[in-house]
């Protein structure tokens, strides 16, 4: 998806993105009734769901960085009220910045706190210079690794000193400090803090956990884990420690009378130290400004919306600065907050806005509450943040991209030299490893058993392999006949120059040689304009996916199936197996890790690698006759291999998202439109399976299935979308699926193939219908794009 990044002003608009499928979105525009509708409806129960979250998160964030407790309300409000209303992704919500609390802490130990707010203000004026010289976008340039592995660094950081308030003592300056003094802590723990603090870790880790034990419990505990979890662990904590009488650390929040709101800094303050905060104040704005950003963007995916990146970080500026001038913390999108909005089903961005109102109304009138809570509990809720910052998600993806060493020099990075540091850390060694991987190149010489040399190059031939180049070529013996093929990489001048000096020399001893690429072995053209043909052997120029009846490489007398089977396994030998060696070789030492279930139908038309432009490890894969899922309460007609499947890929492999994908012209569909299941004598095996299709049956007389845009062919074609449609609704009878759906790791996606227009459509989750997927990513401004590979 191709985010939107037009001009358009800085506005409160809250109703002309909404949604599709709520009342706020329309052509035409919107009534003042369907806006209070979508507000009341969606709008507030999503702001007080974030809410509840945010309270205790604020104030653990501003416990951690050792800022007043009341800067971390401020933060909360104003992240709330002002890029809530100002901000350019919709559903977005801001507040004080999780990755800045180390920048944050080591700023108020070193100058105190109204040099804090003063680097703040200075970063928000920076960050709207920066949004209004439309530079936003370059910010996603930076490595992924290298910004997975702040977060991580940051996560560490964070839990490694909370542990120690959790224990009853104080965290010291730095990480290393931290675990040196830690043994000691260990030794000899505060009870109270010790006991407070377990039971809020406790309460964190089993909440989500209730809906999954089993019978009545468990059905109850699903509605009870509505709750947000971080609310109920400070609550639980706080009750205990109230009803034990225990003596230990609480939040002390000052009356707003004695908030220290920011200062113009006198002209000694802080001399000699310009250089510094300057530092500071780039570091701030870069980590937060990053932060917002990567949070806009998972967003937009989740919402299909296109945002606009330059007035995100226009408006992060303005929250900067006028949280820093009202003496709160660094303000930037949150991908916790951000997350529990969208889930908690927001419509417009007043959800962001209203929960800033509540943290406002929590922050003037519930001080006395707050006062109540013990700063284990806090700590503890913050350690677990810190923990979640270290995603295995991330490093499994980071490890597949081979960037695993940028990643660990962050972190290591970050925990021991501190953010700043360890960024710059980060980012040369993904420079290094960028260089390396430019100056990388194999030179392969293969000898064919009919005296010919084939040389096989992998990765950009530069300079640099010249000297290798060469080496390789002289071992080739005079007169032979060679085929060089290049995988396509780039080729600089020089190793252009010895690639066609070495050719020019073989060719005078009288021997043929022919320079392919590896794309479909395209041909190669010589500096003067010759061809040079492919005639290796064995070539053949078909294109992919094309099937064995089209390709003309197999002679007509070939129509014996089990020979083409056979031709087509020694071509992919031939011509596909080299290319793919080296990635199946990393698959079968590292095993499989797709990130989705694919679940369609056996029909020999549908090539789900062709449709989802997939490899080898992408997706899980299961195919049956008409894409059915068996659902386990239909009588003698449930089958264990799909639910067995189905469970392996969500428990064992952890997978994403499940795809049902159904098909045009499928025969599943029209055997039960011809009542196949209710012929009478003995059923037939292909009957009794097809009795998993009859609430489909059932569906498309009570509430069949449509495309967006457009009416089905006919009956048959609207029974093969709405089966799509009956058999996500089966996926949820599997406790597995329904328990990873119901804590939002896991997404169901509906999708339909029609194989005349080879044209896919995706499922609106909203609206229920089917809507095509466009090969084009660019949207106009202010229009919600049509839906993707999600849904």
């Amino acid at each position: 998806m191709t985010l939107d990044i037009s001009s358009a002003p800085i506005a409160s608009d809250t109703t002309d993105h909404a949604p599709p499928g709520t009342p706020a979105a329309s052509a035409g525009g919107t009534s003042a009734r369907q806006r209070v509708r979508a507000l009341l409806a969606h709008d507030l129960p999503a702001s007080l769901a974030v809410f509840l979250i945010a309270v205790p998160f604020s104030l653990g964030i501003a416990l951690a960085t050792g800022a007043p407790l009341t800067a971390g309300l401020v933060a909360a409000a104003v992240g709330g009220l002002v890029a809530g209303l100002l901000g350019g992704t919709h559903l977005q919500v801001s507040g004080p910045s999780a990755a800045l609390t180390v920048v944050t802490a080591g700023v108020i130990a070193q100058y105190g706190w109204q040099t804090a707010c003063l680097v703040t203000v200075a970063a928000g004026l920076l960050q709207l210079l920066l949004g209004s010289l439309r530079v936003a976008r370059a910010a996603l340039a930076v490595s992924p690794a290298v910004v997975h592995g702040l977060l991580a660094g940051v996560g560490l950081t964070i839990a490694i000193a909370q542990l120690h308030v959790i224990l009853g003592g104080s965290p010291q300056s730095s990480a290393l400090a931290d675990l040196r003094s830690l043994p000691g802590e260990l030794a000899g723990p505060h009870p109270p803090a010790l006991v407070v603090g377990l039971l809020a870790l406790a309460v964190l880790f089993g909440w989500p956990r209730l809906g999954r034990l089993p019978g009545p419990i468990g059905r109850f505990g699903t509605r009870l884990a509505r709750l947000p979890a971080a609310l109920v662990a400070v609550a639980a904590a706080t009750t205990l420690s109230l009803i034990a009488e225990l003596r230990l650390a609480r939040v002390e929040l000052p009356v707003w009378e004695h908030h220290q709101f920011f200062l113009p800094p006198s002209p000694g303050m802080p001399a000699g130290h310009w250089a510094a905060l300057l530092g500071l104040v780039l570091t701030v704005a870069a980590v937060a400004g990053v932060e917002s950003l990567l949070s806009s963007v998972a967003v937009d995916r989740m919402t299909r919306r296109a945002g606009d990146l330059d007035r995100e970080l226009r408006a992060q500026g303005v929250s900067n600065l006028l949280s820093g001038l009202l003496g709160g913390l660094p303000v930037a999108g949150g991908a916790v907050r951000s997350t529990a909005n969208v889930q908690a089903g927001a419509a417009t961005r007043m959800s962001a806005v209203l929960h800033g109102c509540w943290v406002l109304v929590a922050a003037l009138a519930l001080t006395a509450g707050l006062r109540r809570i013990p700063l284990a509990a806090l700590a503890a809720l913050v350690l677990v943040v810190g923990v979640q910052m270290v995603s295995f998600a991330h490093i499994r993806r980071v490890h597949r991209h081979r960037e695993f060493p940028v990643y660990l020099a962050t972190v290591l990075g970050v925990v021991l030299l501190g953010v700043p540091l360890g960024v710059v850390l980060g980012g040369s060694v993904a420079v290094l490893l960028a260089l390396y991987r430019l100056t990388r190149a194999h030179v392969e010489v293969i000898a064919e058993p009919n005296g010919s040399c084939t040389v096989r190059t992998h990765g950009p031939l530069t300079f640099v392999a010249v000297p290798r180049l060469s080496r390789a070529f002289a071992r080739i013996p005079a007169g032979a006949r060679v085929t060089v093929r290049h995988d396509g990489s780039f080729l600089d001048h020089a190793a252009f120059e010895a690639l066609h000096a070495w050719r020019a020399d073989h060719q005078a001893t009288g021997a043929q040689v022919s320079m392919l690429t590896d794309r479909q072995a395209q041909e190669v053209l010589d500096p003067d304009g010759t061809v040079l043909v492919d005639d290796a052997p064995g070539g053949h120029r078909c294109s992919a996916w094309t099937p064995w009846v089209g390709h003309h490489c197999i002679e007509p007398d070939e129509d014996d199936p089990h020979v083409r089977l056979l031709h087509g396994v020694r071509g992919f030998q031939q011509h596909t197996a080299p290319l793919v060696r080296q990635e199946l070789a990393r698959l079968a030492r590292d095993g499989q890790t797709p990130s989705q279930l694919f679940l369609t139908c056996a029909d020999s038309r549908m090539v789900t690698s062709m449709i989802t432009s997939s490899g080898p490890g992408d997706l899980f894969t299961v195919r049956n006759v008409g894409n059915l899922v068996p659902a386990p309460y239909e009588p003698g007609a449930a089958d264990d291999s799909v639910a067995a499947a189905v469970q392996y890929a969500v428990e064992v492999l952890e997978v994403a998202s499940i795809t049902v994908c159904g098909h045009s012209g499928c025969g599943a569909m029209k055997a039960l439109l011809d009542g196949v299941t209710e012929q009478t004598g003995p059923p037939t095996a292909l009957a009794r399976w097809l009795r998993n299709g009859r609430g489909s049956l059932a569906r498309l007389r009570r509430a069949p299935a449509e495309f967006e845009g457009r009416a089905a062919a006919d009956v048959a074609e609207q029974l093969c979308i709405t089966n799509v449609v009956q058999q996500l609704d089966q996926l949820m009878a599997n406790p597995a699926v329904e328990r990873r759906v119901s804590d939002g790791s896991l997404r169901l996606v509906g999708m339909y193939f029609d194989f005349a227009t080879a044209q896919a459509y995706v499922m609106d989750s909203r609206s229920g219908r089917f809507a095509p997927v466009h090969a084009e990513a660019e949207h106009p401004a202010g229009q919600t794009p049509k839906p993707e590979l999600a849904a």
